[in-house]
Formats: structure tokens, sequence, C-alpha cells
């Protein structure tokens, strides 16, 4: 584990704070953003380079983020520079890149750095190289069934982020912007962070331990309340799809009121988000996973592996055996599409 006489960084010091930044492609480019520019406006505000950092891939190339925008490197991951926090941005894919020369690089990094954080999917190379075993943990709501599964000495919470001694997990791009601005205010005072806030018009209104709101109900506040119900049966249910008759019902709605009511405000039927949510939810296991077609189909609902892969290629414009591959759409698939 960390070395234990390293003092926390979340307390009033005004030395520089050195950060190695740790991108691997899948990642989010709003992750790396709310990572680091906050960072970048308190060096501004201060008028000092208090927070000095270096940006570095697995293997040296630009990692490529889900935007397609590549991110400048300066070089490639060792373990062995001098660091006083890492921090791991990971995405789809992240944790199928915990190779044995990885987790040896992010042992040692152990040793030396003062911290060491996972934002997103970079919590599971945390996992996988063994840092959470008895710690507290967050990582991307949509992952957490998933990643209490695969680390059960972990104490797995649904926070935007959580700090438990040396080790941090943030669970997406605004609570590792959170993150930063508690780090920008335990060191250098409200005042800065404040400011840093204000060069983003940005209102911190929720606490690390808010449980992090599930993407796809969003800001529901000024929709009929029965929407939101219909929603949630529908998140909770995406293994064994409810008739949208049966969620209705639950609703307190006819199937008419509840369509209506639902195309109306959400710009489509129940059942077209219905499906939509299932193949979304298909699509991280496909990119982000091993588990076998099969497998996947009978977890987000179908009947078969061939049903899954008609309703995948439909909705994505490749099967899903090819996009796990990462193979090109074939020329005729295109000219229908």
């Amino acid at each position: 584990m960390m070395q234990s006489e390293h003092p926390s960084i979340f307390q009033p010091n005004p030395s520089p704070l050195r950060l190695t930044f740790l991108v691997f492609s899948g990642a989010s480019v709003m992750c790396v953003a709310s990572a680091i520019d906050p960072l970048r406006a308190a060096n501004r505000v201060v008028g000092s380079k208090l927070f000095d950092w270096t940006i570095v891939s697995a293997d040296g190339k630009p990692p490529l983020t889900t935007a397609g925008l590549p991110i400048a490197v300066e070089g490639s991951f060792q373990g062995d520079a001098e660091t006083d926090l890492l921090v791991i941005i990971g995405g789809f894919g992240t944790r199928l890149q915990a190779t044995p020369a990885l987790l040896a690089a992010l042992r040692r990094t152990v040793r030396l750095a003062k911290a060491i954080c996972g934002v997103e999917a970079g919590a599971w190379l945390l996992g996988i190289a063994g840092l959470l075993e008895g710690r507290a943990a967050t990582t991307h709501w949509e992952d957490l069934e998933d990643f209490a599964a695969r680390f059960p000495g972990c104490n797995v919470r649904p926070d935007r982020y959580v700090i438990d001694g040396p080790i941090l997990t943030a669970g997406g791009a605004s609570p590792v912007f959170d993150l930063m601005l508690h780090l920008i205010r335990s060191r250098l005072g409200m005042a800065v962070a404040l400011d840093v806030a204000s060069v983003f018009i940005y209102d911190q209104a929720r606490a690390a331990t808010d449980a992090q709101p599930l993407v796809s109900l969003g800001r529901l506040d000024g929709y009929d309340a029965r929407i939101a119900q219909a929603i949630r049966l529908m998140e909770s249910r995406i293994d064994r799809p409810l008739t949208i008759g049966a969620i209705a019902k639950r609703a307190g709605v006819t199937t008419r009121t509840l369509e209506k009511t639902f195309t109306k405000a959400i710009g489509e039927t129940p059942g077209a988000y219905y499906l939509r949510l299932r193949l979304n939810a298909a699509r991280r296991l496909v990119l982000d996973t091993v588990e076998p077609m099969a497998d996947i189909a009978a977890r987000t609902g179908f009947s078969s592996a061939a049903a899954f892969s008609r309703a995948f290629s439909r909705s994505f414009g490749k099967p899903p055996v090819q996009m796990r591959r990462g193979l090109p759409v074939p020329a005729a698939q295109a000219a229908k599409g």
C-alpha cells in the first residue's frame, strides 16, 4: 500500500503539487478537461504554478478520446517519475488494458506518490492492481454493480467522489471537477476555489457523498413525475423488460396516456426509449468487457443472441462482434445505412 508517512494532499499548503495524468483511449474529453482545467485556472488566479502536471499514456502514443480528439502526451507511463498525485482517467475498454507491465508501474507509483486517483473507469485499474482492498471507492454509476462484484473487498459507494486516505475515486466529468475544486479549496482556500468556479461559471450544488444521478433521468424536475417513475422502472428491469402496459399500470396511468405524455416530454415513445436504454447498456458491455455475446444478450433482455445482434446492428450500424474487434463497417452495409 501507499507510504503512510505522506501527509494528506488535502491540507493548506501553498507549495507546488506535482501531478501525473495517465489518460487512456476511450476516455471522455470532458473527464480530461474537468480534471486538468480547474488546476490551470487556479494557477492563473494565484499567478503562480502551484499545480504542475505531466500527461502520459500507457504506450506513449496520444490517446484518442470518445469525441475523436487525441490528447497530447509527454511520453509513456513508467511509474518511476516523482509525482505527488497520479490521476488515471479511463473510459471504454480501460479495464481490459491492465497488462502486467502497467500494473507493475502502478504499484511502483504507489510507493512514491502521496495519493492516487481513478476517474471513471480508471478506478478499475486501481482495483485490479489490488489497491482498493479494504478501501471505499466509486466509479461511474453504469458500472457500479459489476465493479462491486469484481472487487468484493472494496466498499463500493454510489457517491460522486470518494476520498479514502491516499486513494481517490471519481464517477465522471462533473464529479472530478468537484474533486479538483475540493483539492484547490483545501490547499489554497475558499476564495481561490470560488474564483476558479467563477472562471467556468460553475455552481457546485452537490456534495461528494450525493449519489450519482442516473444519466437517463437527466433533469426531470419539470416533467410529470410518472415519466420519471416509468424510466426508473425501465432502468431497474434491463435484463427482464416489462411491457409498456405493465409500466403504465405501475405508474398509475393508462398505456395511451403514458405514451402520449412520454412522447411529448422525451421526444420518443416509451418502447423506443426502453429499447435504446437496453442497447446502450449492451454497447457498454460489448466495448468494456469480454463477456460472451450470448451473456450480454441475456443481461440486456434479448431472447437470443441473434435477436440481440440484429437490434444492435440496426442501432449502431455494425454487429456487436465487429464493434468489439474495432472493425470498420463493410462497404455493402455502409451503403445500406
